[in-house]
This record gives C-alpha cells, structure tokens and sequence, in this order.
C-alpha cells in the first residue's frame, strides 16, 4: 500500500462517463423524492375513489328487473329449504306484485318492480296444456298456484312465465338445481 504525502496532488481520474460508458448519478440525485411518491400514491388514491365510487352509483342506480328478483326469490327459497331442513313454498300475489316464501320457520317477501300490466304466473313443468295466443304471442293459460323446495335441494318441476304488455317471457327451471335452464337459439 502506497502512502501519499500531505501536500501531493491526487493522481489524475478518468470521468465517470469514460468508466462505464454514461454517466452516475450522484447518491442524492438517486431514487424519488419523498414528495413525488406523495403525489403518485395521492393520485392513484383519487383515482381509485373515483371509479369505485361510480361503478357504485352505476350498479346501485340499475333498478332490479322483474327476472331479477324472481331468482333473488327463488335462491332465498332454496337456501331456506336446505339451511332449515324444511319445506318451503313460493307464491306470486299479483295484486301487490309480490313473490312470498313460506316455511314453518318464517318467510319472506320480495316485491317486484315493474309495469302496471306485469303478469307473473308459474306453470306447469311441461309444456302442454292450455295456451291461447294474446298480441301474436302463444300464452300459456294453465298455471301452478306455488312451487315447493325441498330441504335436499330440489324443488317441484315448473315454468315461470313474465308478461308485460304484449312481451311474454317463459323460463323454464331446473328442479335439481332450481336454477333457469338456458334457452336454445333454435327457434
């Protein structure tokens, strides 16, 4: 090891640039400044608020549509025949435009927004019976007063058929599952 006199001159250095080919930055030039990463995080923070808080207000304001709370009832129903292991019933009161669960239990209601001239019936499992044709639509005329679930999960086979003015919409429900089979695109 080579000791320097107090008064010599350092040897001559080559740049930084000329060592590794660009040039370093200096330890206090290096990384982010406390504040700039104050102002990204910030930012992102206001911009997540922003989109929750719309998607919010966009999914909140969607009111629920007759299907909608159809299933909502439907898997209520199902969920307290098997929680309870009991047997409960689904009605539609056209009236009051209102589906209500009964059990020994308890029940529900679940009230169903929609059109002064809404009709919700349930029908039969099967097709057949009677039908007359209502605004070039075929409407099924022979219906089922309720529909039962069973505590093993099941529930009695049936339709529900959704009228609003002249639209008529039948959807046909799977008794092992009691959820909607899926309509085929064959007409």
């Amino acid at each position: 090891m080579a000791f320097r006199a107090r008064n010599a001159p350092y040897p001559r250095q080559l740049p930084v640039r000329a060592i590794h080919g660009r040039a370093r930055r200096s330890l206090s030039e290096a990384g982010f400044t406390l504040l700039e990463i104050l102002i990204t995080i910030a930012l992102i923070a206001l911009l997540a608020g922003v989109l929750i808080a719309g998607s919010a207000r966009m999914l909140a304001d969607r009111p629920a549509t007759p299907v909608d709370v159809f299933r909502k009832a439907v898997n209520e129903c199902r969920k307290l025949a098997v929680e309870g292991n009991q047997q409960v019933t689904l009605t539609f009161d056209s009236k009051e435009k209102i589906f209500k669960s009964s059990a020994p239990a308890g029940g529900s209601t679940f009230p169903v927004n929609g059109a002064n001239d809404l009709t919700i019936e349930f029908l039969a499992g099967q097709k057949g019976g009677g039908a007359m044709l209502i605004a070039g639509e075929l409407v099924e005329t022979q219906t089922v007063p309720k529909v039962i679930f069973y505590p093993d999960g099941t529930c009695s086979p049936f339709r529900v058929q959704l009228r609003e003015g002249a639209n008529v919409r039948v959807i046909a429900i799977d008794l092992w599952t009691c959820a909607p089979v899926l309509e085929s695109d064959k007409k």
